[in-house]
């Protein structure tokens, strides 16, 4: 749960500031205006743009925040007459300048001689958001590693032209997180990015184990001598990384896939499934030492690989329609958690921001700002505040958004 405690009178804005806070938005000045400032020395003056202020920089992502609510395509669609129009958020800054801001809008200004990171531009903040993330909160033993649903509004995919779709570029990026399954908070981020030509950045990890062994342990470098739990999906369980992982006391919990996981140094016998039938909730067992391989039947076979829980104890899942169907607890304990994130996904996604830059590192910036504010309202939801106010996830984006525009007062949080 949450490390401190928040008063009474929280704003939705105190909750999103243990992430993003003011000094990290006034570097946001600091580098967006060295920007410009080198852009037109570099390409001529440009007699319209003044410095930008703090308060105009909170008005800049309030405004882009704002389409994680509404769903609409381009934020301009806030100064527009049509149906995204916002009247009550369109005062407080002109479309021109808000332009102009989203032109220059920088995170580093300036690459330095010792950085070869493809994603200097925003490295600093991850940075930061990642100390918040692990500053905030303490998150629960058992833990998922994936890939959050961070793609198109599928509204949008169902009414676009064949035309728009071709001209949107393809993400060159995968966005993986270790997330605590208790709650749904996200503890950490971790990009990888597409190496060069070839196929889309979606597809980039799929086949590679060794590419999502590494993905692995970057989300698990914190993690290492905690008891933690992790589960993972079969592109990631692999024996080799599993009992490197033990090493670290980091236990794990991981459904097999012969396709998609590394099945090196497991039986054969075990990945390949028995001539004779078999019924509902029979499972076969291989140990060795606290490891242990399991394939359990269920309309079809499912293999696990764990050594967080003991092969013997007994769980079962409960089916709507077949009841309760015996089973190792390794795979309930799976099951469990795994939904859990499914109904994350469910409620969480739709609340990503749906501005769609072009630069790499601008649209990995929106999907972290994303999930700062996801994990805002699930602390907010965990504190006293929400007692008080009871804000949907709707209403504490669209709350965000005022507070960020100064159209509503914050209160005080000291």
């Amino acid at each position: 749960g949450p490390t401190r405690k928040m008063p009474l009178t929280a704003s939705a804005m105190d909750f999103f500031q243990l992430f993003v806070p003011d000094n990290v938005l006034k570097n946001m000045v600091v580098q967006t205006n060295m920007y410009a400032k080198k852009y037109q020395e570099r390409f001529g003056s440009d007699e319209a743009w003044i410095d930008v202020t703090l308060t105009e920089m909170k008005a800049f992502l309030g405004y882009v925040i704002s389409t994680s609510i509404h769903h609409c395509e381009s934020v301009l669609s806030i100064w527009s007459s049509g149906f995204y129009s916002n009247k009550s958020i369109a005062l407080i800054m002109t479309q021109s300048r808000f332009e102009k801001i989203l032109k220059y809008f920088h995170v580093v200004a300036f690459r330095s001689s010792q950085t070869t990171h493809s994603l200097y531009k925003i490295q600093p903040f991850l940075d930061s958001l990642q100390n918040g993330f692990d500053s905030a909160f303490r998150p629960s033993q058992a833990q998922v590693l994936h890939e959050p649903l961070i793609d198109e509004d599928p509204v949008f995919i169902a009414t676009c032209t064949e035309r728009e779709l071709r001209k949107r570029k393809k993400r060159k990026f995968s966005l993986w997180v270790r997330q605590c399954s208790s709650t749904g908070f996200i503890c950490q981020i971790y990009v990888h990015l597409r190496e060069g030509g070839g196929a889309d950045g979606l597809d980039a990890l799929k086949n590679k184990p060794q590419l999502h062994s590494m993905v692995a342990k970057n989300l698990c470098q914190n993690a290492s001598g905690k008891n933690y739990i992790i589960f993972t999906g079969p592109s990631i369980t692999s024996l080799n990384l599993f009992e490197e992982f033990e090493k670290q006391g980091i236990y794990c919990c991981g459904l097999l896939s012969a396709r998609k996981s590394d099945c090196t140094g497991l039986p054969p016998s075990m990945l390949n499934n028995p001539e004779t039938p078999q019924s509902r909730g029979q499972y076969r067992i291989r140990m060795k030492g606290n490891m242990s391989l399991i394939c359990w039947y269920n309309k079809g076979h499912f293999r696990f690989l764990t050594n967080a829980y003991s092969p013997v104890q007994q769980g079962v899942i409960i089916k709507r329609k077949s009841g309760e169907i015996p089973c190792p607890l390794a795979v309930e304990a799976f099951a469990a958690h795994l939904s859990y994130i499914c109904k994350y996904d469910d409620k969480y996604s739709k609340y990503f921001i749906s501005h769609k830059p072009n630069k790499t590192w601008q649209q990995v910036f929106w999907f972290a700002i994303s999930i700062a504010i996801n994990n805002a309202y699930i602390l907010y939801k965990m504190s006293d505040a929400y007692h008080v106010t009871r804000y949907s996830r709707a209403q504490f984006g669209e709350r965000l958004v005022k507070e960020l525009l100064g159209l509503e007062d914050t209160s005080p949080s000291h």
